[in-house]
């Protein structure tokens, strides 16, 4: 069996953001015979098409997003919104020829954020993925409640029931992708 390759994105940039939490812990709970990174956007500037040249961060999360088979998506919600930073780098994506870094690539999205746990800027991500042709998964979903106890101080997860469906996300990522449902 061949290794799976995964790539997490989360939207915020702070190191200790719960969403990047919830992708610390998908890669502790990854089924045998997945791997997953975690990209870094801190140094990915705004999108513009002036720019005539790859800046170095975008060049390097670019190429992760080469290598990797399908994506894990933090999404913070920011105003009943995904964080600018994830859709940037979707954008950055989108501008390669015939969008093959995104187009027919699986995704998992999840979120930790307020009451609602990013459940609006993850309806939001869905959007985006029809017109990149991203295939999210549908189930399970994984929306965490930020500020209810489950995560610690430095933004890792300590709710087993999260990390549990989190877990059965990555299953169920690992299965499409072995799948070839598609690539």
């Amino acid at each position: 069996m061949t290794t799976v390759r995964l790539l997490g994105i989360a939207g915020s940039l702070r190191q200790k953001s719960t969403n990047r939490g919830l992708l610390r812990a998908a890669q502790a709970h990854l089924p045998e015979g997945v791997t997953m990174e975690i990209a870094d956007l801190s140094d990915v500037p705004f999108y513009n098409p002036d720019l005539t040249e790859k800046p170095a961060g975008v060049r390097r999360v670019l190429a992760q997003m080469a290598d990797a088979q399908a994506f894990v998506l933090a999404s913070t919600e920011y105003n009943y919104s995904m964080a600018p930073a994830l859709k940037n780098i979707l954008d950055w994506a989108s501008r390669e020829p015939q969008n093959a870094l995104l187009a027919g690539k699986p995704a998992a999205i999840l979120g930790a954020g307020g009451g609602m746990g990013t459940s609006r800027a993850q309806y939001h991500l869905r959007q985006v993925c029809v017109v990149l042709e991203l295939q999210p998964l549908s189930r399970p979903e994984v929306f965490a409640n930020a500020f209810a106890g489950g995560f610690d101080a430095d933004g890792n997860l300590v709710d087993e029931k999260i990390a549990q469906v989190i877990a059965e996300q990555m299953i169920a990522l690992a299965a499409r992708v072995r799948d070839g449902l598609p690539r």
